[in-house]
């Protein structure tokens, strides 16, 4: 359709491409090989009529495919929806882009990336992107944060002059590396090339990612028209940039003439409003700029009345205006650790999963509390030892002392940051100048109020409403995007499972209080640290505490996950052996949580009222082989007994691997098996996982070497393969042994279709859970 409304004087080519390929990559820490055929990508190309196939293009990149069980309309059929609306607005507009403009629609993400590498690997105009948007969802909507950007800084400066709701933090870049999971950026700007680009992604809405409440209803209204209209502004501008350069010439440019460019940069935006943008030699001075005048202070003062106090006096009351902030900080993320870990006690965790209000009515409080504890137990000693306050300047911080501390501490945690090679520290820096713009506000005041007058310190966080409006934005984010997103961080085993997720949320609040109200401590804890004012938020804590533990974790507006997989162990052929329900949960709620809450799903798998995690048969780890390497957060689980009956009827063949030729031997003794796997009658495969054990040297896949080997407790080195695409067809391949010893290859199959007892079981779990539900064939050969 967009081909057809063109006008004149725009091209627009459409093109289905068939992939295929094999490599090996690291994924959540796994070392793992793939190979894949037969994936269709989709790509559109649209450019002025006197444009040439080499000139240097935008890509434009999205996923359409989803994962199992999940329609897919926040990740990522919204990323597609936005393209195709812009190829619409840029035929429609009557705009002739400078340069090509190229929209790919790869088929296989969720399969590690398979469509954008076959793209980048085998596609003609691969070498012809000179810059790339990946366009991704972590949810259904809200915040579309830049989480990565390169390589250099010059897709996010374009980012930072053309964003109409710039949404941007380069500190993104320093954690996104640790969360689990990847998108197709890795693809265009790391494994395969080098080409500059952004990975935007939708943040929040994180309670239906990769579920099957992930529809349309769930998208969040106004995050499409404001990632548009983004997207169309940053496209212009990349396609209007000089810098927008071939594979070939990105080579030949000199590095030192664009080295604001190559290097990294400090950006952030401030409540999508605007942005603030500047190279990281930039960030070398200004970053160091609070922790050298908070050295210099002592000095000055010393300078002022050198006959009051020795120099190192000063110095001494800074380092203990330091300690002092930090253990604020410190106890504002204990205290309310302490609180969540004692609620368990007495009730589920997650509590605030489906009503996340509550977690910051639960542990805000409670941090504030440790924030003041501090400044409490100072005055008291003081109250207690009867000095006087020019005693207590010599012997404690004062006033001045313990804001010069706190400046310190925010200025040295911004060049720790800096020295340690991330890209973030703006937001203690940030803090670090609003602080001493404050202490001016505050300095005039006295001198016009006087020390004890309320107007003081209310200029004093006057001064810092820009600053604390920020925190709140920046720590209000990060706070929502984790508490949607433990619902899938995975189960670890009792009794530490059972207190993750609560632990986690109240340190991050902790954390975000501290950045939030750690500032306006110094001056204000005098009139804070009131034993009344302490009381009322203990008491609050508690009240909430006890009025939390009353919620339901879960809603279906916030599901529990839960895998299900109907498991068949077969000798190949048409021979079933064993037949299982495999259960996993992947948060802290554990299975008797879902027993007990959906006694229909007990009854039907047999269990009882006695069930306990400690006398249940758990899964074998190799049981999930087929989800492997995600099968590694599904450590809490449950094997359940499950009739076969009608398999046969629905199956006329299993997946088989057999060898189709005769072994051939070599001179230097290896050895290589040619093999065929048949994945029989099965019809709606998502991949095959082999798992091969043995003395493996070489195989037919990712250039014949195989991946770094899995090693498992007490057992031998294997190697993992996945393999997707047309089951229709069988896969031949061989693999080389360097001996005459056995290689044993373990076979799961996982198909996305389930009989009908599993569709009734799954039917049975209550609408605030999303189970995963597929079937998984388990095979194991000798060779």
């Amino acid at each position: 359709m967009v081909k057809e409304r063109a006008g004149p004087n725009l091209r627009v080519e459409v093109e289905e491409t068939q992939v295929d390929g094999s490599f090996s990559m690291m994924f959540l820490g796994h070392s793992i090989s793939l190979g894949y055929r037969n994936h269709t990508n989709i790509l559109m190309r649209i450019s002025s009529m006197n444009s040439l196939d080499t000139d240097a293009s935008v890509l434009m990149n999205a996923h359409y495919d989803s994962p199992v069980n999940s329609p897919g309309a926040g990740d990522c059929g919204s990323c597609v929806a936005s393209l195709l609306e812009l190829a619409r607005l840029v035929v429609d507009s009557g705009w002739v882009p400078p340069q090509p403009v190229i929209f790919l629609f790869n088929g296989a993400e969720e399969l590690f990336m398979l469509g954008s590498h076959g793209f980048m690997t085998k596609h003609k105009l691969k070498d012809t992107i000179g810059a790339f948007i990946n366009v991704e969802a972590s949810g259904t909507g809200g915040i579309d944060l830049v989480c990565q950007s390169g390589p250099g800084s010059w897709p996010s400066y374009v980012y930072s002059q053309a964003a109409v709701y710039p949404m941007a933090q380069s500190s993104a870049q320093d954690v996104f590396p640790v969360i689990p999971g990847d998108t197709d950026y890795r693809m265009f700007a790391e494994d395969y090339a080098d080409i500059p680009g952004l990975d935007i992604i939708f943040l929040l809405g994180g309670y239906y990612y990769h579920t099957t409440f992930d529809t349309v209803d769930r998208i969040v209204p106004g995050s499409m028209q404001a990632r548009g209209e983004n997207l169309i502004s940053v496209l212009k501008a990349f396609a209007s940039s000089s810098r927008l350069k071939v594979a070939s010439e990105r080579k030949t440019l000199d590095v030192d003439a664009n080295s604001d460019m190559v290097e990294r940069a400090v950006f952030f935006d401030y409540l999508t409003w605007f942005m603030v943008f500047y190279p990281r030699r930039v960030a070398f001075v200004l970053h160091n700029i609070p922790a050298a005048l908070f050295l210099c202070v002592p000095f000055f003062l010393y300078m002022m009345d050198p006959r009051t106090h020795p120099l190192l006096s000063f110095f001494w009351a800074f380092f203990k205006g330091v300690m002092h902030h930090f253990a604020g900080i410190l106890l504002g993320v204990i205290v309310p650790v302490l609180f969540a870990v004692i609620r368990l006690f007495f009730a589920y965790p997650m509590s605030w999963f489906a009503h996340s209000y509550l977690a910051f009515l639960m542990f805000i409080p409670c941090s504030f509390f440790g924030l003041l504890i501090p400044r409490a137990i100072s005055d008291r000693v003081s109250h207690f030892q009867g000095v006087s306050s020019k005693k207590i300047m010599k012997v404690e911080p004062s006033d001045e002392a313990r804001f010069w501390g706190a400046f310190g501490f925010y200025a040295f945690a911004t060049s720790a940051y800096f020295f340690a090679g991330l890209n973030g520290g703006f937001m203690t820096f940030v803090i670090s100048i609003s602080m001493l713009l404050g202490w001016i506000a505050f300095y005039l005041s006295v001198k016009s109020y006087g020390y004890n007058s309320i107007k003081s310190p209310m200029f004093y966080v006057i001064a810092l409403v820009p600053c604390l409006l920020y925190s709140l934005y920046f720590g209000g984010i990060l706070t929502l995007l984790l508490i949607e997103k433990t619902g899938m961080m995975g189960a670890i085993p009792p009794p530490y499972g059972f207190y993750l997720a609560d632990v986690a949320v109240a340190a991050v609040i902790g954390i975000v209080t501290g950045l939030c109200l750690g500032p306006i401590i110094p001056i204000c804890d005098r009139w804070l640290a009131k034993s009344s004012i302490l009381k009322f938020l203990l008491h609050f804590t508690v009240v909430m505490l006890a009025v939390s533990s009353q919620f339901f974790p879960y809603s279906k507006d916030a599901p529990k996950r839960v895998v299900l997989q109907h498991t068949f162990i077969s000798t190949g052929g048409n021979e079933i052996t064993g037949s299982s329900y495999d259960l996993a949960v992947i948060d802290s709620n554990s299975m008797e949580f879902i027993f007990k809450h959906a006694p229909e799903v007990a009854k039907e798998l047999h269990v009882g009222p006695s069930f306990s995690l400690g006398n249940a048969e758990a899964s074998p780890q190799e049981a999930w082989m087929a989800l492997f390497p995600i099968s590694c957060v599904l450590t809490t689980n449950g094997r359940f007994p499950a009739k076969a009956n009608n398999i046969l009827e629905r199956y006329s063949q299993f997946p088989l691997l057999q060898a189709h030729k005769p072994q051939t031997t070599f001179e230097n003794g290896t050895r290589r098996v040619h093999l065929e796997l048949s994945l029989g009658s099965l019809e709606e495969i998502w991949v095959t996982v082999l798992n091969i054990t043995g003395p493996l040297s070489g195989w037919s896949f990712a250039d014949g070497k195989p991946p770094a080997p899995e090693l498992p407790p007490g057992g031998p080195p294997s190697y993992i393969l996945r393999l997707s695409g047309n089951s229709d067809e069988k896969w031949n391949f061989w693999l080389e042994a360097s001996s005459e010893e056995e290689v044993r290859v373990d076979v799961a199959v996982l198909d996305q279709r389930l009989d009908e007892e599993t569709i009734h079981l799954k039917g049975l779990f209550p609408k605030w859970s999303d189970v995963i539900a597929y079937t998984s064939f388990l095979s194991t050969y000798l060779f």
